[in-house]
């Protein structure tokens, strides 16, 4: 990944006014025009992601080149900021079209009733027909025509053209024919038809078509304006999920509670049960479970300790914390999260990029089209009536909104429930990837393993009994610092509660360490440092020390009152879910391969319990990018897991890099989608996420293309009344959209385990969150 300029700035510019994708192709392009900037248009978010060089372009300088394009943009008070100016905007950009809609709705369906049923055609009735149709056009239809004269103006054509023409077309045909080519007369007839009539006269009007098509369409925007919405409802919904207020303690102990927004890095406050943690920070004091399925997916709450980090909007399930604020404001998880997928909805894959070019030509051919029909018929010695009616009907099938729509809905859909899911995709290009992958490679520690030491097994003496051996060397281990005296420390700890003293703690550095508990004088460590003491192992207590050790365990002795007493093994331990996730990968069509810098033996136990097959070991941290180069040279399609500094290379070189969030900054940053539980069976759950995106992706594009490649030639031939290609071009957009919504019930999958522990640990509710404000996994 390549780094920005030190001067470059990054802005999201909320756009007014577009209609379709060729609305923003536009705007996109007169963006680019200026000096340094490099912009981006999402027709389905509305806005536009613009990289800038401050020094050379003020943010006026974007928001006039968006309105000499022929729209409006506003410009933000600042990145991440709540923008309450922007969904007011929205509501009333809703509520417009509603009202417009029920006005024409009211009018247009006596309108077509009256025009298509004979027996309602009294004396005059076209008149009638003419005063309904007249404020439906003008009145409801006025947008399409500000939209087609600014269009105009800018010398262009977009959606808004054709509707607009097509509509007055229709309307002034009729106002024609009412007045000079005898359809005023009384006794006029007609009826409703789907295929076009050669033999029309001159005197056939076409009101309803002009009403009823420009009422589809306001329904058709109505509809995809309140779908873009909940599109986007998963990301807003997230990111306004956030604590209000806080309770800080002050220095003597008291409480006050104050805005989240004057938090302070450094601040101390409470989290009572129920509560929502208020930002980013460690516990101070206090245990309890914490419910972290906003941010991770993970049903099952947490359990928090002393010096242990919480994440801001997670919820308290149990007892009283206090926490010590380590990151406040856009520095949060949540706030991150919500940059990472608003900066993934405004990119645009390579196949998108193909429909906005087609888009950007797509209006002029259809208006050349629409002429050579009119042309041709009336060449044909066919009527003018229906040479003008195909020529109507080929302005309004045509549909570019659902070619631009096609992508960016899904897009947007899609990575707000990964972010539900606990699941971040960093991009739309990532979607291509997952779709070629064959083989995974696994990191071993820290990814398929926990990445710490524990004790996983203790043989004994004959007449010794584990509890007094733990109680004792654990008692000596838990003076020292080294990770495998902490790891049976621990064990023992979580056995027997607290552990007795240690006098006379000594550490004989390499060899292990000496002490004693209970008048007992311990030694610990090597077998040859019990040999010193003439403490030699029995050949049980050997056969188990070289069984962990074929194991790739480390083996510790243990001797006391001048006999050697017990062998404890101790190892990474395997994650338990990482089978699991290993089946799921291999169900997805995935080779797994685990990666580690230990020994083979250690490499293939751990592989061996986790069912992957195929493993490279005793590679060094630098050479972990050269291991994934040399898959992709044997024609391999490689996806990378991995959470350490030294996973990064690897990351960045694989064909996509799946970081566990759990891991470090850097190894997030160079990966293509960040798996934020921690838990490995969410790395099959984002390629399946992935993968069904762009088959929507593919779905709405294939629908859109065949669309208009089929239903344009059909108007030209007169094979299609206008009015019922102006529910046709509505009803394509909201299938688009209503395609892409379908990902919002993307569910990720859980063992029978899963559910149960999540069905014992019920719900959990903060007192301001209702039970249904958003649907969590």
């Amino acid at each position: 990944m390549s780094a920005e300029a030190p001067s470059s700035a990054r802005l999201e510019l909320p756009l007014e006014g577009m209609t379709c994708s060729s609305c923003a192709n536009r705007i996109e392009r007169k963006l680019n025009t200026l000096d340094g900037v490099q912009a981006t248009v999402n027709y389905a978010t509305e806005k536009a992601a613009v990289q800038f060089d401050p020094a050379r372009v003020s943010t006026e300088d974007l928001a006039g080149a968006v309105e000499a394009a022929g729209y409006k943009a506003r410009v933000p008070g600042a990145r991440g900021d709540g923008d309450p100016g922007r969904i007011d905007v929205e509501d009333q950009h809703v509520r417009e079209l509603r009202t417009r809609l029920i006005g024409a709705a009211v009018l247009s369906v006596p309108l077509l009733a009256l025009s298509m049923i004979s027996a309602l055609q009294f004396d005059y009735w076209q008149w009638l027909a003419l005063q309904l149709a007249t404020p439906v056009v003008f009145w409801a239809g006025w947008s399409f025509h500000r939209a087609a004269w600014q269009n105009l103006r800018h010398g262009t054509a977009t959606m808004d053209t054709l509707i607009s023409a097509g509509t007055l077309a229709a309307w002034g045909w009729s106002v024609v024919a009412l007045f000079f080519l005898g359809a005023g007369m009384p006794g006029m007839q007609m009826s409703m038809e789907l295929v076009l009539d050669r033999e029309a006269s001159g005197s056939h009007i076409y009101l309803e078509v002009a009403g009823v098509v420009t009422t589809l369409i306001l329904a058709g925007r109505y509809f995809e304006a309140r779908a873009k919405r909940r599109a986007g409802a998963a990301l807003t919904a997230l990111l306004e999920l956030g604590a209000k207020d806080v309770a800080v303690l002050g220095a003597d102990g008291s409480e006050r509670r104050v805005p989240v927004e004057k938090l302070q890095v450094g601040d101390r406050f409470v989290v009572r049960p129920g509560e929502k943690v208020a930002t980013d920070g460690v516990v101070d004091e206090g245990s309890s479970a914490v419910d972290q399925s906003l941010l991770t997916g993970e049903s099952v709450p947490v359990e928090k300790h002393p010096g242990d980090e919480v994440v801001g909007a997670t919820v308290n399930a149990g007892g009283r914390l206090v926490v010590r604020a380590t990151k406040v404001g856009s520095d949060t998880a949540l706030a991150q999260i919500g940059r990472l997928v608003e900066d993934a909805q405004t990119g645009k894959a390579p196949v998108q990029r193909l429909a906005d070019r087609i888009s950007g030509v797509f209006v002029p051919i259809v208006i050349a089209l629409s002429v050579a029909t009119l042309g041709f018929w009336l060449g044909d010695g066919t009527g003018a009536a229906f040479a003008f009616a195909a020529a109507v009907s080929v302005l309004i099938i045509a549909c570019p909104c659902a070619l631009g729509l096609a992508t960016p809905t899904a897009l947007l859909v899609g990575t707000g429930r990964g972010a539900q899911l606990g699941i971040l995709i960093k991009g739309p290009e990532v979607l291509e990837s997952t779709r070629r992958v064959d083989t995974i490679v696994l990191d071993k520690t820290g990814t398929v393993t926990t990445g710490k030491m524990s004790l996983v097994d203790v043989t004994l003496a004959d007449g010794l009994g584990r509890e007094e051996a733990l109680r004792l060397v654990g008692a000596l281990e838990n003076a020292s610092e080294h990770p495998i005296a902490q790891a049976i420390a621990a064990a023992a700890k979580a056995e027997l509660g607290s552990l007795p003293a240690v006098d006379g703690f000594t550490n004989r550095e390499g060899l292990g360490v000496a002490g004693i508990v209970d008048g007992h004088a311990l030694v610990v460590g090597r077998p040859a440092l019990l040999a010193d003491g003439a403490m030699h192992l029995t050949p049980e207590l050997e056969g188990a020390r070289k069984g962990a050790q074929a194991l790739g365990q480390t083996a510790i002795a243990a001797g006391w009152d001048g006999q050697a007493r017990a062998v404890f093994a101790v190892a990474d331990t395997v994650k338990p879910t990482s089978a699991e996730a290993i089946e799921r990968l291999r169900g997805l069509g995935l080779r797994p391969v685990l990666l580690t810098g230990d020994n083979v033996a250690t490499a293939r136990a751990v592989a061996a319990e986790v069912g992957i097959d195929e493993v490279i070991a005793d590679v060094l941290p630098s050479e972990k990018a050269e291991v994934v180069k040399h898959l992709q040279g044997e024609g391999r399609v490689v996806a990378m897991v991995g959470d350490g500094v030294n996973d990064a290379p690897a990351l960045a070189q694989a064909d996509l890099g799946l970081a566990i969030g759990t891991g470090t900054d850097v190894a997030i940053e160079a990966s293509d989608l960040t798996l934020i539980s921690g838990d490995l069976r969410a790395a099959a759950d984002a390629i399946r996420l992935s993968r069904q995106t762009l088959h929507t992706i593919k779905g709405n594009l294939f629908w859109a293309f065949a669309y208009n490649v089929v239903l344009i030639p059909v108007a030209m031939l007169g094979f299609l009344n206008p009015l019922f290609a102006g529910g046709a071009m509505a009803l394509s957009s909201v299938f688009v959209v209503s395609n892409s919504l379908r990902l919002r019930g993307f569910k990720a999958e859980r063992s029978h385990d899963d559910r149960e522990r999540a069905r014992a640990a019920g719900p959990v509710n903060a007192p301001d969150q209702p039970a249904d404000a958003v649907q969590m996994p």
